[in-house]
């Protein structure tokens, strides 16, 4: 699943090409990428119909497009059940949430472009050009949402299905003391802890495994048993290589994961732990290992990350 690198490039991709353009049109081309959007494909396409794409925003892993209708009057905001399970279509600010799944990926093209095999949502822009929603194993999809009412302000513009997501270490929201505190009152594997969405977001199994690495940690190490400092150092470490892959146009394992322009990205090439199972610890030369995690799997180096006992 795309992880906060993948979904920020994604997010520059339709701020640079989508972002000011007004969506003259939807067509859905599979009922699965929009089953949760609850009144249906017509639905949604009705109310994109005219609106003004304000903005591409992102919180950790989640992804949308602030909408304006301008034909319709200004409204504060909607309760989450009503704007779940009911649209607000008279309400001029709305949210597009886009959720990438496992293989979505979102495409600006020419509309003369040949059409994706997977292709599920295409969006006709006032420009000319077309914006795609392609995606090979339909867990993604599109679904319309209104803006938390939340009284405080770093969740003011915050769909309300997302605002019980934590911030992520690139939100100016982000505060490690108050993560590292609250990880030292719990009792649990601080990799369980790092993939925590509701406390730091953005976090997959790629980076949680890269980041552990970094830090000299391994997953299995309990939270109330690290000290403030080396738990400072994991999330630094989190920030950094995150950092590093968004330079680097995020990870790219297969064709499933692509930018806007349909482009991979290699930061595949810089992991030092995720996938490395039986190659040589880029430290200190020991094979690195692969162990069972949760239904995935963990990589580690056995000698810097020593296992706690008992594991």
């Amino acid at each position: 699943m795309p992880e906060l690198p993948e979904v920020e490039v994604v997010r520059r991709g339709l701020e640079s090409h989508a972002v000011g353009r007004t969506i003259d049109s939807v067509t859905v081309l599979h009922p699965r990428a929009v089953r949760r959007h609850l009144p249906g494909a017509d639905d949604l396409s009705g109310v994109l119909a005219g609106a003004h794409i304000r903005a591409a925003r992102r919180r950790g892993k989640y992804l949308w497009l602030d909408l304006h209708r301008p034909d319709v009057p200004q409204r504060a905001s909607v309760p989450v059940e009503s704007a779940v399970a009911d649209p607000p279509a008279d309400s001029s600010d709305l949210a597009l949430v886009i959720h990438l799944g496992m293989s979505g990926q979102m495409l600006v093209t020419a509309p003369d472009a040949p059409d994706p095999v997977h292709l599920r949502v295409r969006a006709q822009l006032g420009d000319g050009m077309e914006l795609r929603f392609v995606d090979q194993r339909t867990f993604g999809g599109w679904f319309l949402d209104a803006y938390s009412d939340d009284p405080d302000p770093a969740l003011a513009d915050i769909p309300t299905t997302i605002a019980h997501i934590g911030a992520d270490p690139f939100d100016p929201a982000f505060d490690p003391a108050a993560i590292v505190a609250a990880w030292r009152t719990k009792h649990t594997e601080i990799k369980r802890a790092l993939l925590d969405q509701t406390l730091v977001s953005g976090v997959g199994n790629i980076y949680a495994d890269e980041a552990l690495w970094r830090s000299k940690i391994h997953g299995a190490r309990l939270t109330d048993e690290l000290g403030p400092r080396k738990l400072r150092s994991l999330l630094d470490a989190a920030r950094q290589v995150m950092s590093e892959a968004l330079e680097s146009g995020g990870t790219s394992f297969d064709a499933l994961y692509v930018n806007v322009n349909g482009q991979s990205g290699y930061f595949e090439r810089s992991l030092n732990a995720y996938g490395r199972e039986g190659q040589p610890c880029r430290r200190c030369g020991r094979l690195m290992r692969r162990e069972q995690f949760m239904n995935r799997s963990s990589f580690s180096c056995p000698k810097c990350q020593v296992r706690p006992r008992g594991v």
